[in-house]
């Protein structure tokens, strides 16, 4: 007996009904997306691993334990299952010089791999969707993304999300940061947990973001980027600030919001619930304006966010937000075998009008049939009996309406008279 297969673990079917949940919000991003301006892109799911390397950091969590990697049979290039979709969209924008004619807003959606332990909100294939705005420079497009995720919890009739923000500075200041840092932490090296010691000369900055309770006291004390930060990247800070207070926005200011990607700098921020466990973070981005030139680009500053759909739909779920499945406006009912091609003809021109038709197929008694019918959720059933067929008619019979329901004969031609029954016209 041939054993059975099953999906890799960490990697989920995403079956009816839960699918309509997926294409309700896709249908929400659709429209964020274009009263904003964003316009979608679509990069590989594979890339080559150094564009990974270089963009997101040689020494972080993702290159170095969570990619999927391998090398091309064919070539020996070294290629990455995407862990995420930002350094591909600048791949995408410097190959083809999207910016030669001022900035972009551009918006994707797909899946993204990372090879960790499955958790809840935390899979080994994992979808997002991003926003990323490339070419301009000021807070306005910081406080324009931030405030377009909020737009997008309105829509989706999600509440109690806060927003947190930091700036992680310029280069130059991040340098001074880090001597400070690594300074202070060796002077407590007897507190580091193993991944500390780890990162400690490598990227001392995500010890901050440690979720190790022993060493919370110890983060809390150490050195504090804000403190280091210049004028202009101060200005830039503040200057959000302002945008995000003059459209009603609450923030909380953390000095340990980090992020795990090695090419962010001034405006960062994070969308977080606390219904969602350990992984509450749903949505989360800021400013990489340095990402462009050191993935072979000429110098231009961007910023943008990602946010995990499984997350949102977590959180949709806890909310009871289940959007209705589609279902047909007629089930084709065959009571009378010789009406099989009649009744195809008339599901396409029913279909032809916009109407979703659903035909019986598998045989089955009339009872049999209607029982389906009913159970598909369709609003009419059309039944095609001998009678009906002899008479050029097909028998409407609404399932949904209350009280039992009497069968009412409706002819074929012209077709306008059943698409306005099925109508409702």
């Amino acid at each position: 007996m041939t054993s059975k297969l099953s999906a890799v673990k960490g990697m989920n079917d995403i079956l009816p009904p839960e699918s309509a949940r997926w294409e309700w919000f896709e249908s929400q991003i659709r429209e964020l997306m274009r009263v904003y301006g964003y316009r979608n892109v679509r990069t590989p799911i594979v890339e080559p691993t150094p564009l990974f390397v270089r963009g997101i950091g040689e020494v972080t969590d993702i290159v170095e334990k969570e990619m999927y990697s391998f090398t091309d049979s064919l070539n020996g290039e070294p290629l990455t299952l995407r862990p995420e979709n930002t350094a591909a969209i600048v791949r995408a924008t410097v190959e083809h010089n999207l910016l030669y004619d001022g900035g972009k807003r551009l918006w994707y959606t797909g899946p993204m791999f990372r090879h960790e332990r499955p958790q809840r909100g935390r899979y080994r294939q994992f979808h997002q969707v991003g926003a990323e705005a490339l070419g301009f420079a000021g807070p306005d497009v910081d406080a324009e993304l931030i405030l377009m995720a909020r737009r997008l919890w309105t829509m989706l009739g999600l509440r109690g999300l806060r927003l947190e923000i930091n700036c992680l500075g310029q280069s130059a200041e991040r340098a001074s940061h880090r001597a400070k840092l690594i300074a202070y932490f060796e002077a407590h090296a007897e507190q580091l947990d193993e991944d500390a010691r780890r990162r400690l000369h490598s990227n001392p900055l995500r010890i901050l973001d440690t979720k190790n309770p022993a060493m919370q006291e110890l983060v809390q004390g150490a050195p504090r980027l804000l403190d280091e930060l210049g004028e202009e990247s101060r200005a830039h800070f503040e200057g959000l600030q302002q945008l995000l207070q003059a459209a009603g926005q609450e923030f909380t200011v953390n000095p340990r919001l980090v992020r795990g990607l090695d090419y962010y700098n001034l405006s960062v921020f994070e969308w977080v619930s606390d219904q969602l466990g350990a992984q509450g973070t749903v949505c989360a981005g800021g400013r990489y304006d340095g990402l462009i030139e050191q993935i072979g680009g000429k110098p231009a500053p961007a910023c943008g966010w990602a946010l995990g759909i499984e997350r949102v739909l977590d959180l949709l779920a806890q909310a009871e937000r289940q959007p209705q499945a589609a279902v047909p406006d007629a089930y084709v009912v065959l009571a009378h075998a010789p009406a099989l091609p009649r009744a195809l003809q008339v599901a396409e021109e029913l279909r032809a009008a916009g109407l979703a038709v659903l035909m019986h197929a598998g045989g089955g008694s009339m009872k049999s049939q209607m029982k389906k019918a009913d159970a598909s959720g369709a609003r009419h059933a059309l039944i095609f009996g001998e009678n009906e067929w002899l008479a050029g008619e097909v028998g409407v019979k609404s399932l949904r309406a209350g009280g039992e329901q009497q069968q009412r004969s409706v002819p074929l031609q012209p077709a306008s008279l059943l698409i306005d029954c099925l109508s409702g016209a």
